[in-house]
């Protein structure tokens, strides 16, 4: 909701330095229109994708990343990193997957702080599983419903957008390939290489998305 005019602030607090730019009427419906269509397709396509493959969406994310980094690890500090996730919650999210055999953990022998998430067989093989239903999902509620010359347009958009944001604050905290992970839209390596119809990818090299 955009903030409320006249909205009082309290004394020694940062004020504007000058009027707020108001959004127009026509701005007013684009953000809104924005903020909708971004969260009720990622609810409908983790719905989704949870009902037909048992995967949630961050068992979805953990896995497109490790299954498009070389030898199918990462560090835990950089797999957090690049799904915006805290420590914590990554550690949390990481034993449940352990226990159902979807992943393990690899300590570094470089570095005894330090250890390795790692996709297990058993993970691959989900991945794989869930990936035909996951782009069919975005298909569907996404992709079709669009020409051609409007997905062009919806990613020079997004382009645009996303390379301002990387040279903010937020953005400076995650790696340039981070975010087309996490969209999990299609790619050219890994699991969403598998989205788009193509044959089993070959992990041995660097995912150029992972």
């Amino acid at each position: 909701m955009e903030a409320a005019r006249g909205m009082s602030v309290d004394a020694g607090e940062d004020r504007p330095a000058a009027e707020p730019r108001w959004l127009t009427a026509d701005e007013q419906r684009a953000w809104r229109s924005w903020l909708a269509l971004s969260g009720l397709l990622q609810s409908q396509v983790g719905s989704d994708l949870l009902s037909e493959t048992g995967l949630s969406t961050a068992d979805y994310q953990v896995l497109v990343n490790l299954s498009e980094a070389p030898d199918r690890r990462l560090r835990m500090a950089e797999l957090a990193s690049r799904i915006d996730w805290s420590k914590s919650r990554l550690s949390h999210q990481f034993a449940r997957m352990e226990a159902r055999g979807l992943v393990k953990r690899e300590e570094c022998p470089s570095d005894a702080r330090g250890a390795f998430a790692v996709l297990t067989d058993q993970g691959m093989s989900e991945i794989m599983r869930a990936a035909p239903f996951h782009v069919e999902s975005v298909r569907r509620h996404f992709i079709d419903l669009l020409q051609p010359s409007e997905v062009q347009e919806i990613e020079r958009i997004a382009a645009k957008v996303v390379d301002h944001l990387r040279t903010q604050s937020v953005g400076k905290r995650f790696p340039p390939e981070a975010f087309p992970v996490v969209a999990c839209l299609g790619g050219e390596s890994g699991a969403d290489s598998l989205d788009e119809g193509g044959d089993e990818p070959d992990h041995g090299d660097a995912g150029a998305q992972g």
